[in-house]
Parts: structure tokens; sequence; C-alpha cells
């Protein structure tokens, strides 16, 4: 896990899917990517793999991919 600050990205509104918000904050490109990760336990949401490609992300909590963080933020 990285010591660094997650990156802040905008949604524009209070809720997203993961797996849209994969997509959205750049970590993945496609949606069999985003699929094929989350399945796979690459994912994590707020410290925790979660396994859920519909789950709904509020804002303030924090997606990891590869050693990336990204935070939803309105």
């Amino acid at each position: 896990m990285t010591n660094e600050a997650p990156v802040d990205v905008a949604i524009g509104g209070d809720t997203i899917r993961l797996g849209q918000f994969l997509k959205f904050a750049g970590l993945l490109d496609s949606g069999g990517n985003v699929k094929e990760a989350i399945i796979d336990g690459f994912v994590t949401v707020n410290g925790e793999v979660d396994r859920r490609r519909g789950r709904q992300l509020q804002l303030g909590d924090i997606v990891g991919f590869e050693g990336r963080r990204v935070r939803v933020c309105p």
C-alpha cells in the first residue's frame, strides 16, 4: 500500500458505481478491464477488496488500483 495522498476526482454528484468510477478516474480504460480487475480482487474501496462492480460509492470513498488511490469528490 502506498503512503501517498489520494488524488481527488470530482464526479459532479453524490454517488457513482465502482465500475463507472474506475473508467471515469482513468484507472482503467474499458468495461472489460474493469470487470476483470474487480472480479480478480485487484480493486480496493477504503482499503478493502471489493468485488462488486455495481457498488455505489459515496463522497469521500477512496478507490485503489495498482498502487494508485483516488478519492470520490463532489
